[in-house]
């Protein structure tokens, strides 16, 4: 059964990120508001991967100068949708 998942982020141009996740593989994700071409296309790749594999590979992405990145935030988000499991 797919679960949806809502992410506040923090940090970025992005507003939220909401997740459809079934069985631990991402089946919808869109990253609201930051760069639309940017959070478009990641939200695209990660459609069809393990939530483990997306945190490994997006985790500590940084944007410039900043902490974290829409696809740092978009790991963080998928954290967190596990943790609430």
């Amino acid at each position: 059964m797919s679960e949806k998942f809502t992410y506040k982020t923090r940090g970025v141009c992005s507003d939220r990120i909401e997740l459809r996740v079934n069985n631990n593989i991402i089946e919808d994700c869109a990253i609201i508001g930051g760069c639309p071409g940017n959070t478009t296309a990641v939200a695209k790749l990660v459609i069809g991967h393990d939530v483990d594999e997306i945190i490994n590979m997006l985790d500590g992405t940084r944007c410039g100068f900043k902490p974290t990145s829409c696809p740092d935030q978009l790991a963080k988000a998928l954290r967190s949708y596990k943790a609430s499991l």
